[in-house]
């Protein structure tokens, strides 16, 4: 019987790549966006819901589908992320609050309305975090305070959720090349003009020298989503950065 996964924030770098992996390793994929689809989707996107993962219309149209067409799920990949790269004295509340809602809060609707298909046989929960939560840098305080308590609450909820056999991760991303990473490469944290310059600096502050594809944080995913890989791994923070927190920034 194949395996059903949902992935949040599926039309982006993460998101899409963590889908296709997933869905050549032949598990159906359920992809969630707040972006439309503007053509055919991919073959690793053809369930694909248009949703704000912030609210709970949209978990509650989400949960309606998956328990509707399939009545159960084995996996939740929260990856849905937003990131506003000002200082934060310069964030207004409303900024702050769309961090939140989106980074965090769309983690605990999905729990809250998707659970009830899980319990019954159990399976993951895989949170999609990032360094910022362990080690950051100017201008993006709110975005890594989101990250800072998703890594905690991943914790909270793996000692919470394991009577019933679902277990609950997180991935800390480093630099990866995606959209997200080009928006926050001039805030002031890299030396460099052109975003050639800012690429290098930032790929020579890792120890392997290089910025991170998408597809390699959608490898580490699916190990800890995949109980015939994971199966003793529950509440850990699985950092995939390149090394570059095992470097010190005084060296």
């Amino acid at each position: 019987m194949s395996r059903i996964v949902l992935v949040t924030g599926a039309a982006g770098g993460i998101g899409c790549a963590s889908a296709k992996v997933f869905f050549d390793a032949n598990w159906i994929v359920i992809g969630v966006d707040n972006k439309e689809m503007t053509s055919a989707p991919p073959s690793w996107l053809k369930r694909y819901i248009c949703a704000d993962v912030s609210t709970v219309e949209s978990w509650e149209k989400i949960s309606n589908y998956v328990r509707c067409n399939f009545g159960s799920l084995d996996v939740i990949v929260n990856n849905a992320a937003i990131q506003i790269c000002i200082p934060l004295i310069e964030t207004t509340p409303k900024e702050w609050d769309a961090v939140m809602a989106v980074n965090l809060r769309s983690v605990y609707l999905s729990i809250y309305y998707m659970y009830s298909l899980m319990k019954t046989r159990g399976g993951a929960i895989v949170n999609v975090s990032s360094v910022h939560a362990v080690s950051s840098s100017s201008n993006i305080a709110a975005y890594a305070a989101s990250k800072g308590a998703l890594t905690s609450l991943t914790r909270a909820l793996a000692v919470e959720m394991a009577p019933n056999r679902i277990r609950v991760n997180s991935v800390l991303p480093g630099a990866v090349n995606t959209q997200m990473l080009w928006a926050g490469l001039k805030r002031g944290h890299l030396s460099g003009v052109s975003v050639d310059e800012l690429m290098t600096n930032l790929a020579e502050k890792t120890v392997m020298g290089r910025i991170g594809a998408p597809e390699e944080i959608a490898q580490a995913i699916l190990f800890l989503a995949d109980d015939a890989r994971s199966s003793f791994i529950t509440g850990q923070a699985l950092i995939v950065d390149g090394g570059a927190t095992a470097r010190l920034s005084t060296e």
